[in-house]
């Protein structure tokens, strides 16, 4: 089959970077022509929080891209159909997650359905996390342009229709990520900093962007309920803040956990996630809001303990034996869980290296959508 994927892809970096990069590698290990669309830019700079939305480390996977859309140029999406109609694909998979980009995806759908094109939506949200007032209004204009839709959580399921009433969302969970084991790099300032850590202490993590709705602030309080109970761990917090920093400095600082608590506001790049992982002890996704977490993938990949809340635990990580599911904003009850964690023990450890079921079940889906006239 050929299948053309739209969406960020290498040296983008991100969770569904990584996701468009490794889905497409899948689909060629497959067996099918899989063609790559990706941006020439994905914002204009000034609108983009972090410091670059590049990554600098070499890729996990090399995959040959098309970069040719452009959010403000109208040219570029209409280059891009023509490119699209080129290759002629059996089957169109765009990734949804931003309202950002609804003119372009609404002109892409638009005009490939019209052709009779099999688009096929691959939706990580529905609605934005931050959404604003028009997001449900200008996603479902989008979205009505798709033949079918992929989404990766029952929640999704049920808020997609209740946009598109009519529509039959596939349910397939989020993938696990195993590409970053073994990967390594050596980044002697990262390595100096993360030599701070104590070594008889526990070792929590917190990976990935920091925004509002992944409730880190639960997570550091209840390091400081665990501290009062006499339980003491230490805390990395590993990712960009796209959010007032400051306003976390003033919690620890407040809370006076400065010496349990190890910063790091960056971007961490591929070759050193597994430096972050190997060192920690439980891995904490205390999301108040939110779909699912790429990040807590990675975690089921080197095989961590994982505490994570309801509002993201899709049916991978509640058929694992490592993750604990508890209700999102409530620190006493995420304490709780880490010190029953803590006093049963870490077990030994076995990184998933070469485990694809749950790529092969997202690949099986796309394939029974594609045989699908």
């Amino acid at each position: 089959m050929k299948i053309a994927v739209i969406g960020p892809a290498y040296p983008y970096r991100g969770g569904i970077a990584h996701y468009t990069t490794m889905l497409a590698s899948k689909l060629i290990n497959a067996g099918h022509e899989t063609s790559i669309i990706s941006f020439r830019r994905q914002y204009p700079a000034w609108l983009y929080p972090g410091k670059t939305d590049k990554d600098p480390s070499k890729p996990v996977i090399e995959l040959e891209t098309k970069f040719t859309l452009d959010p403000v140029y109208p040219w570029t999406w209409i280059g891009t159909v023509n490119e699209i109609k080129r290759i002629h694909p059996d089957l169109i998979l765009i990734a949804w997650w931003t309202t950002f980009w609804a003119p372009g995806f609404w002109v892409l759908a638009r005009l490939l359905s019209r052709d009779l094109y099999k688009v096929v939506f691959l939706i990580h949200n529905v609605i934005p996390h931050e959404d604003k007032p028009w997001d449900r209004w200008i996603a479902q204009k989008v979205l009505q342009q798709g033949s079918a839709y992929i989404v990766q959580s029952d929640n999704e399921k049920k808020r997609l229709r209740s946009l598109l009433p009519d529509s039959e969302p596939v349910i397939c969970p989020h993938p696990v990520y195993n590409q970053f084991i073994g990967l390594s790099s050596p980044a002697e300032d990262t390595a100096e900093q993360l030599q701070a850590l104590k070594k008889n202490l526990p070792t929590l993590l917190f990976f990935g962007i920091v925004r509002p709705y992944k409730g880190l602030q639960y997570l550091i309080e209840a390091v400081s309920i665990l501290k009062d109970s006499g339980v003491l761990v230490q805390l990395i917090i590993a990712g960009e803040f796209w959010e007032k920093k400051q306003h976390y400095k003033e919690l620890i600082m407040q809370l006076e956990l400065d010496d349990q608590v190890l910063l790091f506001d960056q971007y961490i790049p591929d070759d050193q996630v597994s430096l972050f992982f190997n060192q920690a002890n439980i891995f904490v996704a205390p999301y108040v809001a939110g779909t699912q977490s790429g990040s807590a993938k990675i975690a089921l990949s080197f095989d961590l303990p994982i505490v994570a809340t309801e509002c993201i635990a899709d049916s991978v990580l509640k058929s694992s034996e490592r993750v604990t599911v508890i209700p999102p904003a409530d620190s006493v009850a995420l304490a709780s869980v880490i010190e029953n964690i803590i006093e049963g023990g870490f077990p030994e450890r076995n990184p998933i290296l070469q485990d694809d079921s749950s790529w092969n079940l997202l690949v099986s889906t796309i394939e029974d959508l594609g045989s699908k006239t």
